[in-house]
């Protein structure tokens, strides 16, 4: 009867345990959810970096496999110790001690031993497996945006060049706009109007090129050009430059290309040789005394207008927020503030230095070497300039270095008076700078500038230019830069857009600014991004441009640009910014003179009836002659037409020595021949009778030993 209630009571308690330790696996089970949902944040024990999903995983594991060992144990022991088969007869029971399970605490994480050597092994593993998968899907990715960047560069005829691309090397600091004023000076206002567009396309400053439009003054007054600046104008322009945070770099030039003063009488004594006025003679006291005087000049007009104040007249204010306010694109305008006029907005000047053709020829200068020469000159207005305006830098162009030694340019310390601004306007930078030649600079210099081109640059007479090219020209630049800018120690400075007006004082006009105003806008916005934008939302170039439709590739299925078609000429004659009418008329200017060249030469040299031979013997069928002076006047009447207009979208940019150039460099030549064309054709036309064959032949031939006679002819 004892046995049974003992047997009795033990299977109550048995399932009393058994109770007990499905309550405890639930505890644990709760405990195990509740620290993983709500202090998942307290992972101290896996600061191995294991992912939250597998570290929330493998604890949940492990207290589970800790709980069923705890109950495994209770039961085991229980098992043994209750057998009726197995215990003694009248051996009284005594009741077992279980050892209870510390309990955890709530927060309390579990201990490090529980993770063994080998799983935190194959945690790391996977861990290490699961970031690299991440990354081959990240690099897929962006493989694949590259590759579509790629194929809308393509077809839009833009350029691939490895590297640059949205997610490519950042762009340069500083991009300064080339304002080449020599020639052919725009009026300040038109370039008021322009800043605004240069300061949201990202540019940071201006190289003004003032050659002889700066306003001289004192003794060297004459220099200047009859149609200067005046020096009330140039201070407001300048003052309206610093309200847009626009740097100004000065440029002037101190050795080659310096035939705008060494023309002039009064002046021939200092050229390096006397035929040529390309070259200042660099071993005269006067040749130095001279530049010190120009250079100081420019100097302080441009230091007095950096330290001007906020007590400038309104007037420049107002005028600028009106002509940019109108401006697309532009979401605010500067005010006329004392913080923004006191602005260090002129920090460099640029002293030329290039393409000294005329050197080492004159008795003095001969005597010594010719880099020695150019190198001691350099420094010599280098110093000059550190001595008297020591917050100031000097550039200068960098061909002239290019075929020195090392030991040369080192020897001469020109390291610490300048910085070389390194120009090629090709589209193969590395033709012209080889890696040798990179070595070298960055071994003589900490610091370095790139040039590049907008316009100026691909034919001393072209009238609009070639965007493709010179885009390319950008793009080749920022890719260099990228790659060679690491070599110098303080990196590359910046990259000045350069737009030449003339290839020298004594060259005819190439492409006119507003004509170059695509390409500006074009170049501008790319080398401040860093690269093309492809897209048509939020693109710096469709933002300026004020677009009565704005062109949208997705919906016709083509790009919304395309630049080795004339499609990009449709879309700056169509919209609106400062120069479309100019840049709109150019095209219609050229179709139309092609149209008339073609015609010449199809009238005069292609022609059997009106070539030369005919006109200067006065011999041709009458019938033939009028059929190809028809349509002479109606050409005659084309180009009138454009002269003419010629004055009026010209007007308000250009003055009138400017426009009367244009006209007679483009448009003249043509009508001259258009007019000798048709009075040839009249005095044809007047001949009644001929002569019989053979025609006598012109005696200039004899007089040019062109043509001998013969004793037969002389019968």
């Amino acid at each position: 009867m004892q046995s049974r209630l003992l047997v009795i009571i033990w299977r109550r308690k048995l399932s009393i345990i058994l109770i007990g330790g499905a309550v405890v696996l639930f505890g644990l089970w709760s405990w195990a959810f509740y620290n993983t949902t709500y202090a998942s944040g307290k992972d101290r024990v896996f600061s191995i970096g294991i992912e939250a999903g597998d570290k929330h995983g493998y604890l949940l594991q492990k207290l589970i496999s800790q709980a069923n060992r705890v109950i495994q144990r209770q039961y085991d022991y229980s098992n043994t110790n209750a057998n009726p088969n197995t215990r003694p007869v009248h051996v009284k029971f005594i009741k077992p001690t279980i050892a209870q399970a510390a309990p955890v605490a709530r927060f309390k994480l579990p201990p490090e031993e529980y993770l063994f050597e080998g799983e935190r092994l194959k945690m790391l593993q996977n861990q290490q497996k699961n970031k690299e998968e991440v990354m081959e899907e990240d690099d897929e990715t962006s493989a694949e945006r590259q590759s579509q960047y790629e194929h809308d560069l393509q077809r839009m005829g833009v350029p691939v060049i490895a590297g640059l691309g949205p997610t490519g090397p950042r762009p340069p600091k500083n991009r300064l706009v080339h304002l080449d004023l020599k020639g052919a000076p725009p009026k300040l206002s038109f370039l008021k109007r322009l800043l605004p567009i240069f300061k949201s396309l990202g540019a940071t400053g201006l190289l003004i090129e003032y050659e002889d439009m700066f306003p001289y003054s004192g003794p060297i007054e004459s220099i200047r050009a009859e149609n200067a600046y005046r020096a009330e104008d140039l201070k407001e322009f300048l003052q309206t430059v610093a309200l847009h945070d626009l740097h100004v770099m000065p440029l002037v030039q101190t050795f080659g290309h310096m035939e705008f003063i060494l023309k002039l009488q009064g002046y021939e004594h200092m050229r390096e040789v006397p035929e040529s006025p390309q070259s200042i003679c660099p071993s005269q006291i006067q040749s130095i005394n001279f530049l010190e005087e120009m250079i100081s000049q420019i100097v302080n007009f441009h230091l007095k207008i950096s330290s001007s104040n906020s007590s400038t007249s309104s007037s420049s204010s107002s005028a600028s927020s009106s002509s940019s306010s109108s401006l697309s694109g532009t979401k605010s305008q500067p005010t006329l503030n004392s913080d923004i006029m006191l602005l260090p907005n002129f920090t460099h000047i640029h002293i030329g230095c290039d393409e000294v053709y005329r050197m080492a020829e004159c008795s003095k200068c001969i005597l010594r070497p010719r880099n020695e020469l150019f190198l001691s000159h350099v420094t010599t207005i280098a110093s000059f300039i550190k001595k008297k305006w020591p917050q100031l830098k000097t550039v200068i162009w960098d061909d002239m270095l290019r075929d020195m030694t090392l030991s040369d340019m080192q020897m001469s310390h020109i390291g610490t008076y300048v910085e070389p601004m390194i120009w090629v306007y090709a589209n193969d930078i590395y033709r012209f700078i080889q890696p040798h030649l990179w070595d070298k600079y960055s071994k003589v210099f900490a610091t370095a500038w790139a040039a590049s081109a907008f316009k100026g640059a691909f034919g001393e007479s072209l009238m609009i230019p070639p965007i493709q090219k010179h885009l390319e020209n950008n793009l080749r630049w920022l890719a260099v830069i990228a790659k060679e800018g690491t070599r110098f120690s303080k990196g590359f400075q910046g990259v000045a857009l350069t737009g030449w007006q003339r290839y020298d004082h004594f060259a005819v006009l190439c492409e006119l600014l507003p004509t170059a105003m695509p390409s500006l806008i074009t170049c501008l916005s790319t080398m401040s991004r860093g690269y093309f934008n492809v897209e048509a939302k939020d693109n710096a170039i469709l933002n300026i441009l004020d677009c009565p439709n704005r062109p949208d590739g997705r919906r016709s299925g083509r790009p919304w640009i395309e630049f080795q078609t004339l499609n990009h000429n449709h879309i700056f004659q169509t919209c609106s910014y400062p120069g479309s009418a100019v840049y709109k008329y150019m095209l219609q200017l050229f179709e139309k003179l092609h149209e008339v060249a073609n015609y010449l030469t199809h009238v005069q040299t292609r022609s059997a009836w009106m070539s030369d031979y005919n006109v200067r013997h006065n011999f041709s069928s009458p019938i033939r002659v009028r059929e190809l002076i028809s349509s002479t006047p109606h050409y005659i009447e084309d180009l009138s037409y454009f002269a003419r207009q010629a004055h009026k979208v010209f007007d308000d940019i250009f003055d009138e020595h400017t426009i009367a150039e244009f006209i007679e460099q483009n448009i003249y030549p043509l009508m001259e021949q258009l007019h000798k064309h048709e009075e040839s054709g009249r005095a044809l036309l007047t001949r009644k009778t001929w002569p019989r064959r053979p025609i006598p032949y012109d005696r200039n031939l004899t007089q040019l030993n062109l043509f001998h006679k013969s004793a037969d002819m002389n019968e």
